[in-house]
């Protein structure tokens, strides 16, 4: 994870509004919103994390939302991309001891609870 990510993810964890290089984070009533370029790109609280392209499905804004995904959300959940398009692994249980996941089509405004 680069510094930048750990850093956005200590600022969530610690309620704190946050700012470095291209990468926000405003905190308000414990739901930290981080932004990328200006753009929207996820909202954490206590319980779900939603996240979004902010407009654009670049490398950086994938790095920000699987730093976000290995902080807040199951491990192994995350934004992946294949043939040009962005997909999202999602954790739906366990079988025999075994971690199973899901892939879905990214969706703007998905949410991991």
């Amino acid at each position: 994870m680069r510094k930048v990510e750990t850093q956005m993810c200590e600022a969530i964890q610690y309620n704190k509004n946050w700012s470095g290089k291209n990468t926000t984070v405003i905190t308000e009533d414990k739901v930290s919103k981080v932004y990328l370029h200006g753009n929207h790109i996820a909202t954490v609280d206590d319980d779900s994390m939603t996240i979004f392209d902010g407009g654009y499905q670049s490398v950086t804004t994938k790095s920000r939302l699987n730093a976000l995904c290995d902080e807040f959300c199951m491990a192994g959940e995350g934004v992946f991309q294949k043939d040009f398009a962005w997909y999202v692994r999602v954790f739906v249980g366990a079988v025999n001891g075994q971690q199973v996941f899901k892939t879905v089509e990214f969706e703007n405004g998905y949410t991991f609870a």
